[in-house]
């Protein structure tokens, strides 16, 4: 029995090496996002704290000095913000390449599985042919 060799291994082979690519691209892009993420919430955490402590304070300096750093806060905010919506959308592309590459590959598995299930089937067809030519010419020698 002839084993069975995929001819387009090499490519099911760099497909795979293109889905794990991917995989690590989308790992990055997530571990990313949620530390951006982590850092928005922390930011507006330190909005809340620093209001709570402005309309605790009496001090008109110290109120001028937190005024001015919730200011800042904000600005930051707004910049942390943006950049998490920019790996929101990164964190999307990456999911669809992803799922492109998982598709490409699982075609040709699949592919290769219809291969393998039809070179088995001709090779035991093969097998039993010559099973049957065997049996015939023993038939056919002790009938003489």
């Amino acid at each position: 029995m002839a084993p069975f060799k995929f001819k387009l291994q090499q490519v099911l082979e760099y497909r795979t090496q293109l889905e794990d690519q991917a995989k690590l691209v989308l790992a990055d892009v997530q571990h990313k996002y949620e530390n951006q993420a982590k850092r928005v919430d922390g930011l507006r955490e330190s909005l809340t704290h620093n209001q709570t402590l402005m309309s605790t304070t009496t001090d008109p300096a110290q109120t001028w000095i937190i005024r001015n750093f919730l200011q800042g806060v904000r600005q930051d905010i707004s910049t942390a913000e943006h950049r998490l919506l920019t790996l929101a959308k990164e964190l999307h592309s990456a999911r669809q390449v992803l799922t492109e590459k998982s598709q490409d590959k699982k075609l040709l598995e699949k592919l290769k599985e219809n291969q393998a299930k039809r070179h088995a089937h001709e090779e035991k067809i093969k097998e039993q042919l010559q099973l049957d030519e065997t049996a015939t010419l023993r038939f056919k020698a002790q009938a003489f």
